[in-house]
């Protein structure tokens, strides 16, 4: 394949595939806690940190990463403590992050708006061969954390009150999913944008969710279709010249759409053979007398 025979889009091909990955891995535990905009929010936090970064000239994919974490431990204690104001607090978080990226990235040196579209929309000419070290060595770090602790994880996100009860350290727990959520979206933010990795940090998992209802088996659809729709909107990208976060969210969009028109029918002949078991393995004394008309007394 002559795509292959390019720097560049080996290096977008690489990084696309642990987007692919770590993306969905977070996004599971995201969907259980029902903070599925939590990487929306970190997004346009992370847009500070690349602004930052041109500012101070360093890497903005580390610049974002120390951002986008400081800003995901905010979060997470304006929810333990903001109680009603903490949407407001929220709200000035998100919009106080899009405002200092603007900011930062004007006041530095030959700097413009033009150079945050790459990084709010993704771009695969500019991903260099130093994001590329950074975005392995974060995946790698997003996939221990979210494997390695995944039963961990899984309790405290399904029920935090039971969790905290069988003594999990449920506070840290939180505190570790909002960081790794923040790390997934610095690794992606050069392939997809800031401000489409939301999508695919959910909508692959919901996808998988209209095929199975096991956590093991929801991850590891949910992974297979995050990294297929990466690789399908790289190579698009590449060959059609359109921009690939959009391309890679899209064709995300239409999975979901497939798979749930395909689950219809799976689901309802589940729960007709579901029923029909029920009703055979019924016992007879429990079971619904049929209906007969009115008996006739008989004289003695």
């Amino acid at each position: 394949m002559d795509i292959l025979n390019y720097d560049f889009m080996q290096r977008a091909l690489l990084a696309a595939v642990l987007v692919g990955i770590t993306a969905p891995a977070v996004g599971i535990y995201l969907v259980q806690r029902r903070q599925a905009l939590m990487g929306d929010g970190i997004g346009h936090v992370a847009m500070t940190g690349v602004g930052l970064g041109f500012l101070l000239s360093t890497n903005p994919v580390w610049m974002a990463t120390a951002v986008s974490v400081l800003g995901a431990v905010i979060m997470e204690l304006i929810r333990w403590y903001g109680k009603t104001r903490g949407d407001i607090a929220l709200a000035m978080l998100f919009y106080g992050g899009m405002a200092g990226g603007v900011m930062f990235i004007n006041l530095a040196p030959g700097g413009s708006n033009a150079n945050l579209t790459s990084y709010l929309f993704g771009s695969l000419s500019t991903v260099s061969q130093s994001d590329v070290t950074a975005i392995c060595v974060l995946a790698a770090f997003v996939v221990l954390v979210t494997l390695g602790l995944r039963r961990q994880l899984f309790a405290v996100s399904q029920d935090e009150e039971f969790a905290r009860v069988t003594g999990l350290p449920v506070r840290a727990l939180n505190l570790l999913t909002a960081v790794t959520a923040a790390v997934t979206v610095t690794v992606a933010m050069r392939v997809v944008g800031l401000l489409l990795v939301s999508a695919l940090m959910v909508v692959p998992v919901a996808a998988a969710q209209q095929l199975s209802r096991s956590f093991a088996a929801t991850f590891a659809i949910a992974v297979a279709i995050g990294v297929s729709v990466t690789i399908g909107g790289t190579v698009t990208s590449y060959y059609q010249d359109v921009p690939p976060g959009a391309t890679i969210v899209l064709l995300t969009i239409g999975a979901f759409i497939v798979l749930t028109v395909l689950a219809t029918p799976l689901a309802r002949r589940r729960a007709r053979a579901l029923a029909a078991a029920q009703g055979a393995t019924d016992p007879a004394e429990c079971a619904i007398p049929a209906t007969r008309g009115p008996e006739r007394k008989v004289g003695v």
